[in-house]
């Protein structure tokens, strides 16, 4: 994709973003009740154990950019929706001063009551758009519930998130491009596709009738249903293309980062296999109605999904060829997967390899 063809995104110009964070941080709920002595205890492992997942990371992987190894950032909850804010801010163009009041408010709540929701969940994210050109940022409070939850050990659960989070690290930090790639890629998502009302309708009705009748192609069901497939239903093509690629990569991302933590778990983690396997059960167990309703429109489970198939595209290659000659689907963005390819990675091997 070339960046001269790409207009800035303007999304973000319709939030404002310093209302967002503060909604956020109002509504978030309290971590889980933890002693000064755990929350210091875990403060101070989680960036040790970062580092110390980082080296055999960049063996496994075989990516290893040669710089030294960077400290992992351990926030809190509204901490994490305020650094989550500044990096939506960056990638859809936002700006200090929002388009309108009134509409930029409205999307400045409905955007932190997300980030509200999202930040009681996540453990780890490595943001390529952050403080630096890029930071990890691990969740602390979210790892204290996970780790309790699981009833596992909890410095064993920790350096386990880390070998996750840290290979997401590694990947952007190895491969610059891909950074570039993600931002003209939202880019084109986020910009005025410039259809009239009539034309959005059309393929919406199109969408609607096709689920009624249930036409579904097997090369792009798992992106073509759900509220994936509503908002492909919805955008003209150049959008529904570059939906599709932040799709695909971010399926890719995630497989290899599992992976490589199951690579290298064995190794380093001494309960893995206890972790693994409880951690997968949580991952299937049932959602109260609310809550499953809010990971629908939030997409969060077509998030687990990619680190199913994501895994199993990783898996199978590497089985085939070899992480060496698997890394060649870092060289550009015209070797990452296809989206007919992330299910079928014979054919992906056929094409680069």
């Amino acid at each position: 994709m070339s960046s001269e063809t790409v207009t800035a995104p303007n999304v973000g110009r319709a939030v404002d973003w310093k209302f967002a964070t503060e909604v956020g941080e109002k509504l978030v709920r309290p971590g889980p009740a933890a002693s000064d002595y755990t929350r210091c205890q875990v403060i101070e492992q989680l960036p040790e154990a970062s580092r110390q997942a980082e080296v055999p990371v960049r063996e496994v992987t075989g990516l290893n950019e040669g710089g030294e190894i960077p400290e992992a950032r351990i926030v809190d909850r509204p901490q994490w929706i305020h650094a989550a804010a500044q990096s939506m801010r960056v990638m859809t163009g936002g700006t200090d001063k929002p388009k309108g009041f009134i509409s930029g408010r409205i999307a400045g709540a409905q955007t932190g009551a997300v980030l509200a929701f999202v930040s009681q969940g996540i453990l780890g994210q490595y943001d390529p758009f952050g403080r630096q050109g890029g930071e990890l940022l691990l969740v602390y409070p979210n790892v204290i519930g996970v780790e309790r939850q699981l009833r596992v050990q909890p410095s064993d659960f920790r350096l386990w998130v880390c070998l996750h989070e840290v290979t997401h690290r590694v990947q952007f930090r190895a491969n610059p491009w891909l950074a570039e790639h993600m931002s003209q890629s939202l880019a084109v998502l986020t910009q005025d596709a410039g259809d009239d009302v009539a034309q959005m309708v059309g393929r919406l009705a199109a969408f609607i009738r096709s689920r009624r009748d249930y036409v579904i192609d097997a090369d792009t069901e798992p992106n073509s249903t759900g509220m994936i497939g509503l908002m492909r239903a919805v955008q003209a093509e150049p959008q529904r293309k570059a939906l599709d690629q932040l799709l695909v990569l971010g399926t890719l991302l995630e497989g290899h980062a599992d992976h490589v933590m199951d690579a290298v778990g064995p190794k380093v983690v001494p309960s893995v296999a206890t972790i693994r396997k409880r951690f997968d059960e949580r991952r299937q167990r049932k959602q109260p109605p609310l809550q499953r309703i809010m990971r629908a429109l939030l997409g969060i489970d077509a998030k687990l999904l990619q680190y199913t198939r994501g895994k199993a595209f990783v898996d199978h290659v590497v089985s085939r060829v070899g992480m060496t000659r698997f890394n060649a689907v870092w060289s550009s963005p015209e070797t990452l997967p296809l989206p007919t390819e992330i299910d079928k990675p014979q054919r992906w091997i056929d094409r680069v390899l």
